[in-house]
Order: structure tokens, then sequence, then C-alpha cells
């Protein structure tokens, strides 16, 4: 059985070359899970790591009921970490914040608290603490996106949502899928909620991100993304006999 059943949230770390952060992910969401909104589990996700990332992950799960993981054999993205996390989780929400803990678990509880009403609530970083460079690459990316989308996202790059796990299974993966989040569930008519969050400058580690991959690959995402919106099915099933004669699907 898969763990992740248990709980009500799997919060999902993606993982890619952050030892330096690790023993600040145990310690800050393990304080957070006692008094989650939800019953939560950690489901760390480790992008091919080639640092130590994955055996101090192994530690931390060793040490930690409520903390588990997976890894991947080579390094395949944030998008394919992000959505291999949503696949395994059993649950039926699904968090997701970044390992570098530039937001802070605790901040959660503020969008659990409008979970049931929404289908995705998303952090916008309030006060954000990164270089104006960065701020301003980030500006230009999420203009250029909402044109090019017509979504209602106003901080698409913020690494702390909550999604309701039915939906989120759903979401096509492709690279760069994460940027698209808001724009792919409103594809199958999600609700969405945006809250101010807190935000704090890197500590530890290096940035994954540049010039290309924060505004080039973006720019031609918003393409691939327009050809995949004329192209998307949102299929739902009405009735069946897979449940021993019960012609009610949805069960």
């Amino acid at each position: 059985m898969n763990k992740t059943s248990e709980y009500e949230l799997t919060i999902i770390v993606p993982v890619y070359n952050e030892a330096d952060n690790m023993a600040q992910i145990e310690k800050r969401l393990g304080a957070f899970l006692p008094h989650s909104l939800k019953r939560a589990c950690v489901l760390m996700v480790d992008d091919g790591s080639t640092d130590d990332s994955l055996s101090l992950m192994r530690g931390i799960c060793s040490r930690n009921r409520d903390f588990y993981h997976i890894s991947f054999s080579r390094n395949n993205g944030l998008s394919a970490a992000m959505k291999a996390g949503i696949d395994f989780a059993c649950s039926e929400w699904v968090g997701y914040i970044d390992a570098d803990l530039q937001t802070d678990p605790e901040d959660f509880n503020l969008l659990l608290a409008k979970a049931g009403e929404y289908d995705m609530v998303t952090g916008i970083r309030a006060n954000r603490k990164d270089s104006g460079f960065k701020k301003l690459q980030s500006k230009i990316a999420n203009g250029f996106r909402r044109k090019m989308t017509g979504d209602v996202m106003k901080d698409t790059g913020c690494p702390l949502k909550v999604i309701r796990t039915s939906m989120a299974r759903k979401v096509p993966i492709f690279t760069g899928m994460h940027r698209f989040l808001g724009a792919l569930l409103m594809l199958q008519d999600a609700r969405i909620e945006q809250i101010p969050v807190r935000h704090y400058p890197r500590v530890a580690g290096v940035s994954k991100f540049s010039l290309s991959n924060r505004l080039v690959g973006p720019f031609m995402d918003c393409f691939a993304y327009r050809w995949m919106r004329t192209r998307y099915i949102d299929y739902k099933v009405s009735s069946g006999d897979l449940n021993g004669g019960n012609d009610n699907a949805g069960k």
C-alpha cells in the first residue's frame, strides 16, 4: 500500500543538488507537520542529484515517520520531479514547496484554509527577497505568459501551492509544465485562489535558474501551451460496470 494514502496532504519537495538545504528541510517541514490543517506527509523527489542529497534524504526518511522519498536514475528537470510526486501521491491533496525554502512551510496553512472552496490555492510572493534583475526577469516572463495563455496567475513562479490531486494528475507533463499549472488547471475549469505568502532570500545551495530558463525557455513553452490547448481533451465518464454491477462510475 502506498503510505501517502494515509494522509490528506502530500507535500512534494523536488530536490536537485540541495545537500546544503537538507537539514533545514527536515527541521522546518518537520516542525510544520504536527499542526498542519490537514494530516500531511512530505514526499521528497530526488531529481538525479550528483551531490549527497539522496543519501541525506534517505537518512531523513529513516528518522521521521512522515517523510518519504522517490528518486530518478538521472536528472529530468523540475517539471518531471513535480509531476512524479503528483503521480505517486495517493492523498486527496498535493502541496508543493521548493527545496531552497525561500517560502515558509508554515504558510501552507494559509492555503489549506481555502482548500475545499478551491481546486488550487497558490501563493503570491509578498516583498520578494530576490535581486532586482531576477524580479525584472520574472515580471517580463509572467506578463508574456499571461498574454499568451489568458490565465489569471499573478505569480506563477511562487513555489508554494496546494492542488486537488485528482486534477493535478490530469495535467499533461512537458518541460516547463510547472510554469503553466494555473493555465493547465483552468482547462479543467478549476477554481483557483491566490494568497500572499512570505518570501525569504536563498541562504544555502545554488539557484538552478538562469536568464535562458527564466525568459527564453518560458517564451518557447508558451507557444507549446497554445498548441496543446487547442487539442486538449478533458473527458468525464458518466457510467460503467467496473464496480461489481454498480453503474455509478464516480465511486
